[in-house]
């Protein structure tokens, strides 16, 4: 019972680092010192994705799942349905390769986008400041 727990513990940390590599730029605009957890989490999202890389936490998952196979359920409520979220192998039919290699572009675009947004606003804001300022003369 205990590997099975903590293999969906896994599995849900997993989907949450998922969401904060997708998601954790609109975190920034609001808390810009989380960048400097973000650009890494989203470098690695990305670069797993892109160069077929298997995250740690998938090997920690499967050793703990090996592990508990005889106990409690057969499936649980993660496995049913977070786990086919974390790993969408058939999501794209007969190209997965493809299919990861478009998501971790997806996640660098939208990403990148988000910090130029971040830095036009910290420009904007800037200039402003400079403009407001009195000036000696």
């Amino acid at each position: 019972m205990l590997y099975r727990f903590l293999a969906d513990l896994a599995v849900v940390v997993h989907f949450g680092f998922i969401i904060f590599v997708v998601l954790g730029g609109l975190m920034v605009l609001r808390w810009p010192r989380l960048a400097w957890a973000h650009v890494p989490a989203f470098l690695w999202g990305s670069g797993i994705s892109v160069f077929g890389w298997i995250c740690p936490l998938t090997y920690l998952e499967n050793q703990w799942r090996a592990r508990g196979a005889a106990e409690g359920y057969h499936t649980s409520f993660i496995e049913e349905y977070i786990l086919p979220l974390v790993y969408p192998e058939t999501l794209f039919g007969t190209f997965p390769r493809s299919g990861f290699i478009l998501i971790g572009i997806f996640v660098l675009v939208v990403n990148c986008a988000i910090y130029w947004a971040c830095w036009q606003r910290r420009q904007h804001i800037e200039q402003e400041r400079t403009e407001e300022a009195p000036h000696d003369t």
